[in-house]
Formats: C-alpha cells, sequence, structure tokens
C-alpha cells in the first residue's frame, strides 16, 4: 500500500507541478520585468574656456560633482567645450586637466565653437587628438549612451568621411534592441531668442533622415546643449533635453545636470553653482 500510495502520489505531484508551471510561464509573460538599478550621469555643456571665469566655474563643478550623494556613472561634455580657442594647446590643456578631476569616467562631443567652419581639418583634428572620436557608445546599466557630432547638419561644417547619420545608425544597428541615450551638442528643433523664433536645422533633408532614425531605434533621449537654457522638446516621440550653461555667456549663473535614468524613464534635477 505504501508503494502504490507513492507512486500515485508521485503522478500526482507530476502533474500539479506541470499545472505550477504553467502558470507560472503565463504569468511572467504578463508581468513586468524587474527593473534593474538606476543610472546617475552628468551633463556640462557650454562651458566656453577661454576665459578665467570659465576656468573657474569647471572646477567648482568638478568638486561638487564628485562630492554628490550618488554614484555618478559618467560626465557628458555635450559641446562649445572651447570659445573658438581649440587651436591654443594650452587653453585645451587646462579644460582636460580640470576634467581629468572628475571621478567617473568623462565623454565628450564637439559644438559649433569647437569645430570651426574657417579651420574644418585643422579643428577636428585637435578635437579627436585631444578629446576622443567624432562619435562613440559606452554601455551603463543595460543602456548604450551614444555621443554623436552633429555639427554637418547643425553648423554646416565638411568633414570628409564623416556623415553623422549613417555613422549613429550603424552605430545603433550594432546593439539593435538595446535602449540608448544619444548625447549632440546643437538641438535639432527651432531655438527661440530675441523675442522670436530661428529656425533649426531638423527640417532640413539631413534633420528628417536623423528624426527618422532615432525614431525607428528604442531611443529614450536626447541630450543636448547650446540654447544655454533649460528646455524640453521633442523629435518626434522622443524627448529632447537641453541643459544650462557652465559658462557665463548671455549672463548665465553656472550650471550642470544629474539624471537618473531607471526603468526607461529619464528625470534629471539641475544644480546651480554660487
Amino acid at each position: 500500500m505504501g508503494k502504490g500510495w507513492s507512486r500515485s502520489g508521485e503522478g500526482r505531484i507530476s502533474s500539479g507541478m506541470k499545472r505550477t508551471f504553467f502558470l507560472f510561464a503565463i504569468l511572467l509573460t504578463h508581468l513586468p520585468v524587474f527593473a534593474g538599478e538606476p543610472v546617475f550621469f552628468v551633463q556640462i555643456t557650454d562651458t566656453h574656456f577661454g576665459l578665467q571665469e570659465h576656468a573657474d566655474r569647471a572646477r567648482a563643478a568638478v568638486k561638487t560633482i564628485n562630492a554628490l550623494p550618488v554614484k555618478i556613472a559618467f560626465v557628458a561634455v555635450t559641446g562649445d567645450i572651447m570659445h573658438d580657442c581649440i587651436m591654443d594647446s594650452n587653453v585645451v590643456s587646462e579644460a582636460l586637466t580640470i576634467f581629468s578631476g572628475l571621478k567617473a569616467p568623462v565623454h565628450y562631443v564637439p559644438g559649433n565653437h569647437d569645430l570651426l567652419k574657417k579651420s574644418p581639418e585643422e579643428t577636428v583634428a585637435v578635437f579627436t587628438n585631444r578629446f576622443g572620436p567624432l562619435i562613440s557608445s559606452a554601455e551603463y546599466g543595460g543602456v548604450e549612451f551614444v555621443f554623436v557630432c552633429t555639427e554637418p547638419l547643425s553648423n554646416g561644417i565638411k568633414i570628409q568621411g564623416y556623415d553623422p547619420v549613417s555613422s549613429l545608425d550603424k552605430l545603433l544597428q550594432a546593439h539593435a534592441g538595446q535602449p540608448a541615450v544619444i548625447f549632440n551638442h546643437a538641438p535639432s528643433v527651432d531655438d527661440f531668442y530675441g523675442n522670436s523664433s530661428h529656425s533649426g536645422w531638423g527640417d532640413s533633408k539631413e534633420g528628417l533622415r536623423w528624426t527618422e532614425l532615432l525614431n525607428r531605434y528604442p531611443v529614450k533621449a536626447v541630450i543636448a546643449g547650446h540654447f544655454h537654457r533649460d528646455e524640453l522638446h521633442w523629435v518626434g516621440n522622443i524627448p529632447l533635453y537641453a541643459g544650462p550653461p557652465l559658462s557665463s555667456w548671455l549672463g548665465r549663473q553656472a550650471a550642470f545636470r544629474v539624471y537618473e535614468y531607471h526603468d526607461g524613464k529619464l528625470g534629471y534635477r539641475t544644480y546651480y553653482l554660487p
């Protein structure tokens, strides 16, 4: 009897386990995936090195960032690092020395005051030799963060052998299905200053290619600078965050942003320096 009960019990347990596993599998297909740890990162933009005041602001920002109470995965410097003086090796060295004081890795994209239309080859060469490539990416917390030069689209500068849209397409293809956040300098949307609107580069043929490309991939956000203001816009269905400057141009208070990416959503806080 004991042996018969055991065989019968085993059959009932096996059938029950099958039903349990079946129900568990159904639940897994309907329940949301548990979110991972948040990724914190910093955006610094429009530092405009070339004035002592701007170097002092950058030093203060580095000190403040290093003392933040959260772990910063990386710092993105989104263009106009220099103020038309990227050919001055002393100023470039000062900027790089200051940024080297950051505890987190630093990624750079150039702006219109870094790559100059009057000397494109020379300024591109300095940027790529001192700050890094025109397009690159790094993964943090399962997200691909992409740093891309869009100056040929926004500034009209000619860079031999470099097409921002094609280069970005190739990079995103290599990470297909992975969420991405894009960093560039000038937003593609219209600007507003002097109490009037000024057309952005998003309505151009290449700008429309850019928008279509971004919306074809799981891009969660575009983060830019250039406007010297806190602004939120949309590139198709993708939010575009324009960050405030660290420099004093236009009478701005020095500021940087701390972003938090968590479960496909991006939020930020703006830190103002005294």
